[in-house]
């Protein structure tokens, strides 16, 4: 009789085990990403969403599975990419820039969407405020009318004769308007001219970086992710056309580009990850506080001022967060 009720229950516990296993499963998180660049996980974005997950304890194919959406640089396809998350029913939806985080509002009421990064999110309407941000939105928003004045401040500096500086803009992306506010004032500020040149396309960029060069001395670019997925390109034409230019992020000088002042990408998607933590463990996005960045940095690429022959001052290099040699 006891054997044959050891027998019952061993039949019970091998019943039991996928059982178990698909409660196991069902705590797996899915999580949406949506980025505009093309595809690549070292990505900023996308690397430093995982990183500040894993330090908070999740693991892919674990506990938590990211549904990866490129937009390969195309801003025409971010809304189809939003639906079809939207459509997964994914937990959260995780996106930066204005363009997408508005796609992503309009795809869904509902469904919680941090923001990894975006200029001014209170001017743009995606919150109501930074400590109360109401609806399904929060994150991480940059908010500092500096930079502009910053930029254009390092490029009068590295280039003392430089008078005439033209910047590439992309008038159809929610936050140019405010950004080109700011820089048209800090550059009457600095007795410098602007010439505005817009692409809103891939095949505009070769002919406005030509354009470029012959109207001004140095190049600035207005936050974009469209022209951070095209950083290379635009990198490469900048050399090509012997203009020196100041960027927003990091990865531009990475790709070739002179300089760059801004907040570190990657960090900001990384501490995104913490709001997407809390919202899987109950938290309503409405509740948690948007953030800013606590960190700049100016980053100098030695080699790209060589192919100038320019000689950077050392005011400027003591600065530098990091030289690229």
């Amino acid at each position: 009789m006891t054997r044959r009720r050891d027998f019952v229950a061993l039949i019970l516990g091998i019943v039991a085990i996928p059982a178990k296993v698909c409660a196991q499963k069902s705590k797996l998180s899915r999580i949406g990403l949506l980025r505009t660049t093309s595809v690549d996980l070292r990505d900023p974005g996308a690397e430093g969403l995982r990183l500040g997950l894993r330090e908070l304890g999740y693991a892919e194919g674990q506990n938590l599975q990211i549904e990866y959406r490129w937009a390969e640089g195309a801003p025409d396809r971010i809304p189809l990419l939003a639906a079809d998350l939207v459509r997964l029913e994914v937990a959260v939806i995780v996106t930066g820039g204005e363009q997408a985080i508005l796609a992503a509002k309009q795809a869904t009421r509902t469904i919680p969407i941090v923001m990894g990064a975006s200029n001014d999110a209170v001017q743009a309407g995606l919150v109501a405020s930074l400590a109360r941000p109401g609806g399904n939105i929060t994150g991480m928003t940059i908010l500092s009318p500096d930079l502009s004045r910053k930029r254009l401040q390092l490029l009068a500096e590295v280039l003392p004769l430089a008078s005439r500086v033209a910047v590439l803009s992309n008038p159809s992306y929610p936050g140019t308007a405010l950004e080109m506010r700011e820089t048209l004032s800090a550059a009457k500020e600095l007795g410098l001219t602007l010439h505005t040149l817009e692409v809103r396309s891939e095949a505009e960029l070769e002919a406005a970086i030509e354009a470029a060069r012959e109207r001004a001395d140095a190049l600035l670019l207005l936050g974009d992710p469209f022209f951070t997925a095209h950083r290379r390109l635009i990198a490469g034409l900048a050399t090509k056309h012997r203009l020196p230019g100041v960027y927003y992020w990091k990865e531009f000088t990475d790709a070739g580009g002179l300089m760059s002042y801004g907040p570190n990408l990657r960090d900001m998607y990384r501490r995104a990850a913490w709001h997407v933590d809390r919202i899987l463990k109950g938290a309503k996005p409405a509740d948690l506080p948007v953030e800013q960045p606590t960190r700049y940095e100016f980053t100098i690429n030695l080699a790209t001022a060589k192919a100038f022959n320019l000689a950077i001052p050392q005011s400027a290099l003591v600065r530098a967060d990091s030289v690229i040699r």
